[in-house]
């Protein structure tokens, strides 16, 4: 008889995805997909324009445009202190998740064990599912989402293969300290580990975080995979242009991959994320940080009145907040409840982990225009009009 295989009986659509779905029904403010629905550079948008008129529109080569490879490397130098050769050690991806995909197909084999620290990003966690790897936990524990060299120590065995970071980290808003980077190095060197780490939120920093990237720690380049991209920096998440960094022996079989799975990035796209790197200057990066921090305090003021706890994060664009007080007996109730109460849709703690720890947690997203947030804040501070939950 026909059927799906066996990893495809078990798969369900991600709850990212389903909150946004019910939260278009209702016509309410999304804070659960973090779509990211500010304006994107002009700069950027122009170059892509350009490039249509231009009829650069055809497939390109498997590892990205040359100006955009180059562009790169100058970027990872002088903003993540990585040496790397366009032409060898850069390949531009279908977005970030595009990179981390191929790379677990190019590396990883059906057994292999892969080291996630929870919350996790629920598509690092189902990327390794279908690649047949088995995911393998450490829990970052609230406030501060922090671990120990002994914990990590501990999930180590003859069959771990990989270690994944993700800083500054959805959905914690975690920012990895260099300490906690160099328990990472030291052990993946001594284990013969590679580490797998997506950097996407690279810029979205607050309170002195600084931003620390894995490959840089000594003899860290050739063991690491760094992961990025142009969805969050440009606000072009629907653009799917990423790319991936790291040592030429591992990165031609990543190509091949990425060529069998996606052929290419869009070409366009490619030539909008070059003038983007190219000609936008230092202020603009030092303004996401800025402009995302009172995002960031528009929402957590609201959370808070609204009887939420919390840690603010010190990275990304994400608040994971306890819900307990809301009805509900598990985080998908609670999330619908506030959905129905308020308008306003989160994403269940429960996508970010194998257990049930996510179950009284909510996941919000303050990627939004200011009179989008400002909208879906003013509607979680009548909460308590609704139910107790202070």
């Amino acid at each position: 008889m026909l059927s799906l295989n066996k990893l495809a009986c078990d798969i369900a659509q991600s709850e990212i995805r389903v909150m946004s779905v019910e939260c278009d029904k209702v016509r309410g403010v999304n804070l659960a997909q973090g779509i990211c629905d500010t304006p994107v550079p002009a700069v950027v948008r122009r170059a892509a324009e350009e490039a249509m008129d231009r009829g650069l529109n055809i497939y390109v080569r498997l590892d990205g445009i040359a100006p955009l490879r180059a562009a790169i490397a100058r970027k990872m130098k002088s903003y993540n202190g990585i040496p790397a050769d366009p032409d060898t050690q850069v390949i531009v991806t279908n977005g970030s998740t595009g990179a981390f995909y191929t790379a677990c197909m190019a590396l990883l084999e059906p057994g292999d064990e892969v080291i996630l620290f929870e919350p996790y990003y629920g598509y690092h966690y189902h990327t390794l599912v279908t690649m047949q790897a088995v995911p393998r936990f450490i829990r970052l524990e609230s406030p501060e989402w922090n671990f120990s060299h002994d914990d990590l120590a501990r999930a180590i065995t003859p069959r771990t293969k990989a270690i994944v970071v993700n800083s500054p980290a959805n959905p914690s808003g975690k920012v990895f300290r260099r300490e906690e980077l160099g328990w990472i190095a030291d052990l993946a060197k001594k284990h013969d580990l590679f580490v797998f780490t997506d950097e996407i939120y690279e810029y979205v920093l607050y309170d002195g975080a600084e931003h620390i990237s894995p490959a840089t720690m000594p003899g860290m380049f050739e063991r690491t995979l760094t992961f990025s991209g142009f969805s969050k920096t440009f606000s072009i998440t629907g653009w799917r242009v990423g790319y991936a960094v790291g040592s030429e022996r591992w990165l031609p079989a990543m190509a091949y991959y990425h060529d069998l799975v996606y052929i290419c990035a869009p070409a366009p796209f490619q030539h909008g994320a070059t003038a983007g790197l190219n000609e936008l200057g230092q202020d603009f990066y030092d303004g996401l940080g800025r402009d995302y921090r009172k995002k960031r305090d528009l929402l957590c003021d609201a959370l808070r009145e609204s009887g939420f706890s919390f840690s603010a994060p010190r990275g990304s664009y994400y608040v994971l907040a306890d819900a307990s007080n809301l009805p509900g007996k598990d985080s998908k109730a609670k999330a619908m409840f506030l959905l129905e109460k308020t308008g306003v849709a989160a994403v269940p703690g429960d996508a970010f982990y194998h257990d049930d720890a996510g179950r009284n947690l909510l996941r919000f997203c303050y990627a939004k225009t200011d009179g989008d947030l400002v909208e879906a804040c003013n509607r979680l501070m009548k909460l308590k009009a609704t139910v107790s939950v202070g």
